[in-house]
């Protein structure tokens, strides 16, 4: 049996379904705090549980009669690595044999200035600690942040600002992300083994702002700005410094404290990793990030 925790979230809810392409319902145990929004699944035979990581003695009887479970990385900064080493632990009573964690690229770079490998780095050692089999992906950034969020704000506007400079990283798709995940919970890959998860090059922002450009037929200027630019830039539209602030009331889903990091991190060549193993999970190659960039465009404002 395969466990997916996080079940009812975009990530959980897309590799439900890629594993459904050749898994039984019957085969899959879901996980969520609002198990009413898999009704679905259960119509089709998939095992839903009610599961709270803040409850940690109601986890190892959601996790019971799994074989190998599907950790997703929760959001709450500053408190999911307990969170996670909840779930670690009660999976460990219930007598899972496999996590799969879902963590970040350059995670394992203690002087990496990106705040949200903390976490991650922390619960990747709480899993090698554990003493079940595991495995990490590291996740590179995600091509539809910059194809989704980001592009149709250059298009529009003709600027791109940026902090990362010309870093650069393999941003992934995020559809390859969850295919790597589906593959691995159904026996790919190797036990004990990181993953790193990206896109088939490493790119700067520089490079992606050219192809917005190109692809939009609209010029876009690309600037370089400080990291403190750039936090006065995101305070002046309301988004919040800490996630520990109102996110509710931001105008996008990230603290300001985690984007300006993470693009300080890309600029100090913290990302820079890149790999195959997408295609050695998965058996095809990975996305480009100029295809993802063409999906999207449909959506961008027109000329």
């Amino acid at each position: 049996m395969i466990i997916v925790t996080g079940a009812s979230g975009g990530f959980g809810r897309a590799t439900v379904e890629k594993l459904l392409e050749v898994v039984p319902a019957s085969e899959l145990i879901l996980t969520s705090r609002t198990p009413e929004k898999l009704s679905e699944y259960a119509e089709k035979g998939a095992d839903v549980r009610f599961a709270d990581y803040d409850t940690p003695e109601t986890l190892p009887e959601a996790f019971s009669g799994g074989d190998c479970m599907l950790l997703i990385s929760t959001a709450r900064v500053g408190s999911r690595v307990g969170q996670h080493l909840n779930a670690i632990n009660a999976a460990k009573a219930a007598g899972v044999r496999k996590v799969v964690y879902t963590s970040i690229v350059g995670a394992e770079r203690e002087a990496n200035p990106a705040i949200v490998t903390l976490d991650h780095r922390a619960t990747e050692a709480d899993l090698r600690n554990s003493g079940i089999a595991w495995n990490v992906l590291r996740d590179a950034q995600y091509a539809e942040a910059l194809a989704d969020h980001v592009a149709p704000v250059a298009v529009a506007t003709g600027e791109w600002y940026a902090n990362e400079a010309d870093g650069r990283i393999a941003m992934v798709s995020r559809a390859d992300c969850v295919a790597s995940a589906a593959a691995i919970l159904q026996g790919a890959g190797r036990d004990n083994t990181a993953y790193e998860v990206t896109g088939p090059e490493l790119l700067s922002y520089r490079d992606v702002a050219a192809m917005v450009s190109e692809i939009s037929g609209r010029p876009v200027a690309y600037n370089v700005v400080s990291d403190d630019e750039r936090y006065e830039q995101w305070d002046a539209i309301g988004v919040p410094r800490k996630a520990s602030d109102h996110m509710k009331d931001s105008p996008i889903p990230w603290c300001s404290e985690d984007m300006v990091s993470f693009g300080q991190a890309i600029r100090e060549g913290y990302m820079a990793g890149q790999s195959n193993a997408v295609e050695e999970l998965t058996g095809r190659p990975a996305v480009s990030m100029r295809e993802v960039l063409i999906a999207a465009s449909a959506s961008w404002p027109s000329a």
